[in-house]
C-alpha cells in the first residue's frame, strides 16, 4: 500500500503522473511489476493539511509499506531516486517532499487469501 497526502487542489491534477513516477521508480529500485501496489491518494482541504513552515502549497507526502528485508542501500536508493524524478517530471522541489518507507514483516501481510510468508509466488525478491 502506498498513500500520497497533499492539498487536493495541488494533488488531483498530478495523481497520474505521480502514480507513474513512483511505479516506476519501485520498478527500477525493487525490481516490482508496475501497479503491483495499492496506490491511495488523500488530497486534503487546507483547513485540514498543516505543513512545515517553509514548505509551499506542493508539499507531497508519500508512505511506502514493503514486506521487511530490503537493505539500507536499496531503499536510500528508492528515496533518492523518487526526489529526482518528482523534482525533473513534476518541478516538486525536494523540500516539498517528505518519503516514509514503513516495513512490516512478511507475516504481517495478507494478500490472495495468504500471509506474506505463506506467498512463494512473487516474481520479486523482497531481498535486495
Amino acid at each position: 500500500m502506498i498513500i500520497v497526502y497533499g492539498l487536493k487542489h495541488r494533488l488531483s491534477p498530478r495523481k497520474q503522473a505521480l502514480m507513474e513516477i513512483i511505479f516506476h521508480c519501485l520498478h527500477l529500485e525493487l525490481d516490482i511489476p508496475p501497479k503491483k501496489h495499492a496506490l491511495r491518494f488523500i488530497g486534503l482541504d487546507a483547513e485540514d493539511y498543516f505543513y512545515p513552515e517553509g514548505r509551499s502549497e506542493d508539499f507531497t507526502v508519500i508512505e511506502i509499506n514493503l514486506m521487511q528485508g530490503r537493505t539500507e542501500f536499496t531503499k536510500k536508493r528508492l528515496i533518492k531516486m523518487l526526489f529526482c524524478e518528482l523534482e525533473d517530471k513534476l518541478d516538486i522541489s525536494p523540500i516539498d517532499i517528505e518519503i516514509t518507507i514503513k516495513e512490516q514483516p512478511a507475516h504481517c501481510w495478507g494478500f490472495r487469501g495468504m500471509t506474506g510468508d505463506e506467498a512463494n509466488d512473487l516474481t520479486y525478491s523482497i531481498y535486495r
